[in-house]
């Protein structure tokens, strides 16, 4: 499960674009953040997740968060300012199972790489889902986790809600601010529409047809992903903070429980919270990743990535293009000592006494991470050299690593 959400520059206290996600996978599978160069390619072909189909010429530069053995991506963003993230959408069209196409993470991560602009990034993922389909497992260990795909997508102007069901699909463009969960939202209130002519599980007879998502939409696994309740918490975050909204209060969104701080712990979590800790059947997934995305036109973007699971217990580290991050380490599948595992260890420790330990550590969490977007905004506004945002960059990640072993350390003892 997922929340994403975005706040054009007119709804922001810097008139900037701001886009929030949360990625919501299986709490084992480790989710790493990859930042990859504009390349020019010679090879012809492209191997994504589980099919191969041509390259194009260049590639353009981005940063993902992505789950560790994927091709494709959660979240992420372009050098153009081009930011995405998807949701698991649960439809009555029915999977040819036997025909593997692009993953909803696949088709992100192309969009990011070969496109500019969110309207442009849209046409592509509709020509590759014509051609491919998206009839392929997004799961990790859940190998009978087959799901379609819906997109939020912005660029430093626009942002626009893309929904998908098979190869049919609907979208509108965002007005000031938007957000999406697993479910299809889209009635007859899209820009436009194209109906396949899908194979679905139940005959038309006894499906609504007045819009695309009473057509499409599953009733059953969309219900219980409270997707409507989470979409409801985001939404009235946006309306709330209209005018006010910048990075710190997208994070702050990012991190709610939907049950006050002084009466959560993990072990009551269910499925209505944007930040997700697993604890069982009905409620399988852990917030793996997250991200905020700050787009200044004509100017520096700044990429908020944890790299770390649970936003609630995670600080959010600056990352910007034109530079190097050969300081990221990268999580196998099993426990290392990269920052993802490392981080879910230190989780693990904080929530055998969450009462006790809890308060305090978000409190310095909460000015750390103050701290750094008051830097960000001041060292951006400034004009600064590649290498000056590389080094706060590294500077901040390496604090970040060190700060949980230490805590680690410390909790270990006592």
């Amino acid at each position: 499960m997922c929340d994403t959400l975005v706040a054009l520059g007119k709804q922001t206290q810097s008139g900037n674009l701001i886009f929030g996600k949360n990625s919501d996978r299986e709490p084992l599978e480790a989710q790493e953040i990859r930042h990859f160069p504009r390349i020019t390619h010679s090879e012809k072909t492209l191997a994504c997740t589980f099919i191969s189909i041509p390259q194009v010429p260049q590639t353009w530069e981005v940063f993902l968060s992505k789950p560790f053995q994927m091709w494709g991506a959660e979240i992420g963003v372009n050098e153009w300012g081009l930011t995405i993230g998807n949701e698991a959408v649960f439809t009555q069209v029915k999977f040819n199972k036997s025909k593997p196409g692009l993953t909803g993470m696949d088709l992100l991560r192309l969009a990011l790489e070969r496109c500019k602009k969110a309207k442009e990034a849209i046409n592509l993922i509709l020509d590759l889902l014509a051609t491919y389909g998206q009839d392929a497992c997004g799961g990790y260990q859940n190998k009978n986790f087959f799901y379609h795909n819906s997109f939020l997508l912005a660029d430093p102007e626009e942002a626009y809600i893309l929904e998908t069901a098979g190869k049919s699909w609907a979208w509108k463009k965002v007005k000031s601010s938007a957000s999406i969960s697993n479910c299809l939202s889209l009635e007859d209130d899209y820009d436009e529409i194209y109906l396949e002519e899908e194979s679905t599980y139940f005959s038309s007879i006894f499906r609504s047809n007045k819009g695309f998502k009473s057509r499409f939409s599953d009733f059953l696994y969309t219900y219980f992903s409270k997707a409507q309740i989470r979409k409801a918490t985001t939404e009235n975050q946006l309306k709330n903070q209209s005018g006010d909204l910048d990075t710190w209060s997208f994070i702050k969104t990012l991190r709610l429980h939907n049950i006050p701080d002084k009466d959560f712990h993990p072990k009551n979590c269910s499925a209505s919270s944007i930040c997700m800790h697993a604890t069982g059947l009905t409620n399988p997934s852990d917030t793996t990743g997250s991200m905020v995305t700050e787009i200044r036109p004509n100017d520096i973007n700044t990429v908020w990535l944890t790299g770390t699971p649970h936003p609630c217990l995670s600080l959010y580290v600056p990352y910007y293009f034109g530079t190097k991050s050969e300081f990221l380490t990268y999580p196998s599948s099993k426990k290392d000592d990269s920052l993802w595992w490392q981080a879910k260890w230190l989780h693990e420790l904080i929530d055998e006494k969450r009462i006790e330990r809890f308060p305090g550590i978000r409190q310095k969490l909460d000015e750390i991470q103050l701290d750094w977007i008051k830097k960000d905004a001041l060292l951006c506004s400034k004009n600064p050299s590649p290498s000056e945002l590389q080094e706060f960059s590294r500077a901040c990640y390496e604090f970040y690593k060190n700060w949980i072993q230490e805590k680690i350390k410390s909790f270990q003892k006592g």
